[in-house]
């Protein structure tokens, strides 16, 4: 057992503030009472960042295999803009056993939990979902940019610290019946994470947790 890299988090329970009120999504016992996000400011989605990764590095699995992934990912200063510290997975995908080893960690979470859906997010959610879906036996499901996806869909708008945004997914590719998990590569904010819990929720029976690969402790990434 290895203590957590400062910075990078696997695993990360969902934030609270991500069950749907009335949108058909059922917290686990021993959650909180929901919370919109769009209700909150912005001092309440710092703390919610706070918490977040205060949950995460409660209930992450440490282990060896999080400091050798942790030495994979390449930080990358003031990209895209001044002030942001890039955190890059791609050098973590050129080493076939740190890849392995996430993979493996989402897996071993889920395998014995009914997971019927595993959705990721545009982009890098795409790079996991697909692999931890067929190790679950789970149907993968892409939740996109606006325009991205044909056909008919359902959207959800969430903030961005300077203006919104959009996220969409098909109709009918989540069921009333299914369990869902969000999968990203990481998180900063939340708030993408939140808008993906609640698409998802409006039409999941449990939309309960979130993974991603890393969690950064403040805004700079």
């Amino acid at each position: 057992m290895t203590s957590p890299p400062s910075s990078r988090l696997l695993l990360l329970p969902i934030p609270r503030c991500c069950w749907a009120a009335g949108g058909g999504a059922r917290a686990p016992a021993g959650s909180s009472s929901t919370v919109r996000l769009g209700s909150l400011g912005g001092k309440r989605r710092r703390r919610l960042r706070g918490a977040v990764v205060a949950m995460a590095a409660a209930g992450a699995d440490f282990d060896a295999r999080v400091a050798r992934i942790a030495s994979t990912i390449r930080v990358i200063p003031d990209f895209p803009k001044p002030g942001i510290m890039f955190q890059d997975i791609t050098t973590m995908l050129l080493n076939p056993e740190a890849f392995r080893d996430t993979i493996d960690l989402f897996v071993e979470r889920y395998k014995d939990k009914g997971i019927t859906v595993i959705a990721g997010v545009e982009a890098r959610g795409f790079i996991f979902g697909p692999t931890i879906a067929l190790a679950l036996n789970a149907k993968f499901v892409p939740l996109r940019k606006p325009k991205k996806l044909p056909g008919e869909v359902i959207s959800e708008e969430y903030s961005l610290e300077y203006g919104t945004d959009k996220m969409e997914m098909h109709v009918g590719a989540v069921e009333p019946n299914d369990r869902a998990v969000v999968v990203d590569d990481l998180i900063a904010t939340g708030g993408t994470l939140c808008a993906a819990v609640k698409l998802i929720a409006t039409s999941a029976a449990w939309s309960g947790s979130s993974l991603a690969a890393i969690a950064c402790w403040g805004r700079g990434c």
